[in-house]
């Protein structure tokens, strides 16, 4: 399993696709890690070299203690980047993953090829934090299923849950061993983001795409990014939750290849 030790933390990541392809990385959502592009993987290697890998805290990599930030992912991001001698990229990220993209392109403009985010925000209102927080009194409670079953109606659409039960009953098996610790870090991470008065300042081509059934980051956050960056487009992907790679794949992956190929690196 690859590992480099970027900013003075052990990174786990892959790299699939051509050599020659253009770079691209994913960023992970919150409690996700590199297994949650597995819709995403096979539509994209086919031309581009894909990097995925887990943050700070997430999957196999590293989980220090102390305080993290999305600042502070950028900065791994970006020593990452450089260890794996990649100039440029584009970058995509769903939630935690795109708001640590919206970091990486405020900091590292010359790094950043093109910017697609899905179902993030830029700062959070009274709904929202005070969801977070109930997460964060579940994850400090130290009962990882417990755990669990408070987060996961926030992440999917009811009609999503109803088809797929089964998928959530695996979803919590593999939450036996969850790092709550890290985990708890992360979400302390999420509520100190505050960038909106900063969107006019990202240059690279942006595509924000929201999930119209989104009760967690609804579609109005996506609306006022794609209202603040200059030139971005806007996407509503209907019939989806927040986890709308997972939810609507087909739609997703479309959107934004779509968008990828109007913006090819020079």
């Amino acid at each position: 399993m690859p590992k480099v030790r970027a900013n003075g933390v052990e990174l786990y990541y892959e790299l699939h696709g051509p050599v020659e392809g253009e770079p691209l990385i994913f960023n992970n959502g919150v409690f996700a890690n590199t297994a949650s592009w597995a819709y995403q993987l096979p539509a994209f290697i086919k031309r581009y070299r894909v990097l995925l890998y887990d943050m700070r805290g997430q999957g196999q990599s590293e989980h220090p203690k102390g305080e993290y930030s999305l600042e502070l992912h950028a900065q791994d991001l970006e020593a990452l980047m450089a260890a794996l001698d990649i100039a440029k990229a584009h970058v995509v990220g769903v939630s935690y993953g795109g708001e640590l993209g919206l970091v990486l392109a405020l900091r590292s403009p010359e790094r950043v090829a093109s910017l697609a985010v899905a179902a993030a925000v830029s700062h959070s209102e009274v709904l929202l934090r005070a969801t977070i927080e109930r997460w964060l009194i579940a994850a400090r409670l130290g009962d990882a299923r417990a755990f669990f079953r408070s987060v996961y109606g926030d992440l999917y659409s009811e009609g999503f849950i109803a088809a797929n039960f089964r998928f959530i009953q695996q979803a919590e098996g593999r939450y036996v061993d969850f790092d709550l610790a890290a985990a708890t870090r992360l979400m302390e991470s999420f509520l100190r983001l505050n960038i909106t008065a900063e969107l006019p300042r990202i240059a690279a081509p942006t595509c924000v795409i929201s999930a119209e059934l989104d009760t967690l980051k609804p579609a109005r956050y996506g609306r006022l990014m794609a209202q603040a960056i200059p030139g971005a487009e806007f996407h509503l992907i209907p019939n989806s939750g927040h986890a709308v790679m997972l939810e609507r794949p087909q739609e997703f992956n479309t959107i934004v290849l779509g968008f990828l190929a109007k913006h090819p690196i020079p």
